[in-house]
């Protein structure tokens, strides 16, 4: 049995039960459980079962249920799909349960528990019914059978009902005995027809409705504040979150570095000398700020929980207000709730995340002299593993370039062809992407390079600039070697650092390694290392990145050519 079956016929028993409790006119139904709930009660209600949360349960991809619902739904269908975004997941979720929701449904079904009505019919004689209305020109609240007559006689029609109350002379004027359904905006106080021709005449006063309903719009503007501050502190806890898996990534990352250590001790008995002389004191200090960083965490999202439960618990009593007829009750609540409340701002709060990258990096920099000497062609043959099969996408190239029909070749024309103005396209700078993106692991390609004078190559980021004049450099998204003028050779840095080769690359290698923020560039025919970018941060997917510029003398530049990927791959796209 699928999973969207179960939810069909789950949805179909809900919904049967629904109107069972319709038919039944229960008036003890909390209104969390009502068809004409609020915003915020939506909020508390599983889409599974149509009912508020029992034990709630988040999924991976950030939809709650109740356990027990999701549990079902898991166990009748062959993969753990999340019933509303209908994601999968590889491995069945370890489900817990969310301590912060539950305890705002708690509150919320306590707060309307006590709200209830509790107004008897002054009618009855026998056992009292629960009053229906309330009836301002009769100062007297009727059950439901002894209300009958103000819907049927026409006189008793025109009479003022009102939801039940029990202080019902709160609503009548002690002065002239006449309904409080008038206010007076001048004095901030209700007043009857008569009132405004005596103490109130010169005021500006309104029907009550009127003023409920600008009271409302002001309650509205505020909740919808308050709600834009729950999600950024439920934002706050997620970045935190984010970050310190982060930190746990760079732990594995270290643990993994060793294992390859062992694995090539005799091509780098010199460099592992010079790390282990340093590692302890690495591992110290990253041990140390990730305790600190943790115990941060812990207590920066137990602030933010508290917050968020304490504007959710405003906010039900703002959504109350918002579905209530008592204008008395709505124009006697504390001013405060007509403004946004002014909590800590938590924008101001930094996430020191990457202390231990930092020191890795600035020790990778002093090594980095010593790995230039000891690469030799078992690096670059290790390198070759992680190779891709690059193609160029002609989406993203500029008009005057042409790419050859395998996708492996680009150079300059000398005709602007007339294609579509992409967002992706390059529309002036004579640049060209590959068509796959990489969001983790290791990669690498390979890029003919003969009889040029001119060229970049590299790695962009997916959210570079390609509008306009752009700037090769990391800042900018983009980690690239260029050559200019036939022999000047520099790496597109920030500055831009000029390069000594003492051999003209004719065949360059590029490597990347996501998770270490390496991007390498290799002469492949001599075996050796040109230049790296170490210690970058990558966020976005990154794309094979060419730019062949006009050759000086002939008008056509040659092409920058893609070596086929027949090596073994090993990394995921």
């Amino acid at each position: 049995m699928s999973c969207d079956f179960f939810l069909k016929g789950l949805k179909k028993k809900m919904a049967e039960k629904n109107l069972a409790r319709k038919h039944r006119h229960s008036k003890d139904t909390p209104p969390s459980m009502s068809s004409s709930s609020g915003p915020l009660t939506e909020e508390l209600k599983c889409s599974v079962c149509l009912d508020v949360f029992k034990d709630p349960v988040s999924t991976p991809c950030g939809h709650n249920f109740c356990k027990s619902c999701l549990n079902q739904c898991w166990e009748k269908s062959e993969n753990c799909i999340c019933p509303l975004c209908k994601e999968i997941f590889s491995k069945r979720p370890d489900l817990k349960l969310n301590t912060a929701l539950r305890q705002v449904v708690q509150l919320y079904e306590k707060k309307f528990t006590l709200s209830k009505s509790k107004v008897l019919c002054d009618i009855c004689d026998d056992t009292k019914m629960k009053a229906l209305k309330s009836c301002l020109v009769c100062q007297t609240s009727y059950c439901e059978k002894h209300l009958e007559p103000h819907q049927r006689v026409l006189s008793f029609k025109k009479h003022k009902l009102m939801d039940p109350v029990e202080n019902i002379k709160d609503y009548i004027c002690q002065k002239h005995e006449r309904p409080l359904d008038l206010f007076c905006r001048d004095d901030q106080m209700r007043v009857c027809v008569f009132c405004t021709d005596g103490d109130h005449r010169t005021h500006k006063t309104v029907t009550l409705e009127e003023e409920s309903k600008e009271k409302k719009a002001q309650l509205m503007k505020t909740q919808k504040d308050v709600q834009q501050m729950i999600l950024d502190r439920i934002r706050k806890i997620q970045d935190i979150e984010y970050f310190a898996e982060r930190r746990k990534n760079i732990t594995v990352f270290q643990k993994s570095t060793e294992r390859e250590k062992a694995a090539n001790v005799e091509l780098f008995r010199d460099l592992i000398r010079s790390i282990e002389s340093c590692q302890a004191e690495l591992l110290e200090m990253m041990a140390k700020k990730q305790k600190a960083a943790q115990k941060q965490d812990k207590k920066l999202i137990q602030e933010l929980q508290q917050e968020i439960t304490e504007l959710k618990m405003r906010n039900t009593d703002v959504d109350h207000l918002l579905h209530t007829e008592d204008h008395l009750h709505l124009l006697q609540i504390d001013p405060s709730l007509y403004r946004a409340p002014d909590p800590r701002n938590w924008s101001e709060i930094s996430m020191n995340t990457d202390v231990s990258v930092e020191t890795l990096r600035r020790a990778l920099t002093q090594l980095q002299e010593t790995l230039d000497e000891k690469l030799c062609q078992s690096v670059l043959s290790k390198m070759q593993q992680y190779a891709v099969d690059v193609t160029l996408d002609p989406d993203t190239a500029h008009p005057y370039l042409i790419l050859s029909n395998d996708g492996k070749k680009v150079r300059h024309g000398d005709i602007k062809h007339e294609l579509p103005d992409y967002p992706e396209r390059f529309n002036y700078s004579v640049c060209v992407l590959g068509k796959k993106g990489f969001l983790s692991g290791r990669f690498y390609f390979e890029v003919q390079l003969k009889r040029k004078t001119k060229w970049d190559l590299g790695v962009a980021r997916e959210s570079i600039n390609r509008k306009g004049q752009i700037t090769v450099s990391p800042p900018y998204g983009f980690w690239s070697l260029a050559l200019r003028n036939g022999n000047e050779y520099c790496a597109c840095d920030d500055p831009a650092v000029s390069l000594s080769l003492s051999v003209k690359p004719q065949k360059v290698g590029v490597f990347v390694d996501y998770e270490e923020g390496l991007v390498s560039f290799y002469d492949v025919e001599s075996r050796s290392h040109i230049h790296s970018f170490t210690g970058q941060s990558f966020t976005n997917r990154l794309y094979p990145y060419f730019c062949p510029f006009p050759n000086d003398t002939d008008k056509d530049s040659a092409p920058m050519i893609i070596s086929p990927g027949n090596f073994e791959f090993t990394t995921q796209i």
